[in-house]
């Protein structure tokens, strides 16, 4: 049975998405202790405070799923230089409404890839900047910005490139040693 639960939320819906394979991936290099759930957040209703109140089911099963969990990963892309709307969606809703966020107090790590050479870094930035208003400790060392190439991944999912691989186990060794310091 495993002690620690993380939620990893995938800021991209598309099926063959870069950051669903490097999420995939990462979680692969984590201690049998921890096991990883992602979340759906592409049902959610675009957020609307006149609906908190009544929340539709895909909130209510997005919120549950974080509370459950003792730790957050975010592994987002990045359009127009920040993060796209469809987590941006699922951050508004799981914190809403106010002082009833589910993510509060959750430590949490950030990572993304992209094609190109800053590998999601603004994104990765803007994203911070949310976290510290939802009172969520991020893990601020290594930052992970993941420039994806072909040969990247190999046919089973996991990370071919060794330095890549290497750099993903300390990142996620780092992960999970900052969950168990603020999971409560």
């Amino acid at each position: 049975m495993s002690q620690y639960r993380i939620a990893v939320i995938v800021g991209s819906l598309r099926r063959e998405s870069i950051n669903r394979k490097l999420a995939d991936a990462v979680c692969r290099l984590a201690p049998p202790e921890f096991s990883f759930s992602l979340p759906r957040i592409g049902d959610l209703p675009l957020y609307n405070q006149d609906e908190e109140a009544n929340p539709a089911e895909p909130v209510r099963r997005l919120k549950g799923e974080i509370g459950a969990a003792q730790g957050v990963i975010f592994v987002t892309p990045e359009y127009n230089r920040s993060i796209p709307g469809v987590l941006k969606n699922a951050i508004d809703h799981a914190s809403r409404p106010y002082g009833q966020s589910a993510w509060a107090g959750k430590p949490a790590g950030v990572m993304g890839a992209s094609r190109g050479a800053i590998g999601s870094a603004v994104a990765q930035q803007h994203l911070r900047g949310m976290l510290a208003y939802l009172d969520m400790p991020a893990l601020g060392q290594p930052e992970a910005f993941i420039q994806v190439k072909d040969g990247t991944f190999d046919e089973a999912g996991n990370i071919a490139v060794e330095s890549t691989r290497k750099f993903l186990q300390g990142w996620m060794d780092k992960y999970v040693a900052w969950v168990k310091k603020h999971a409560g």
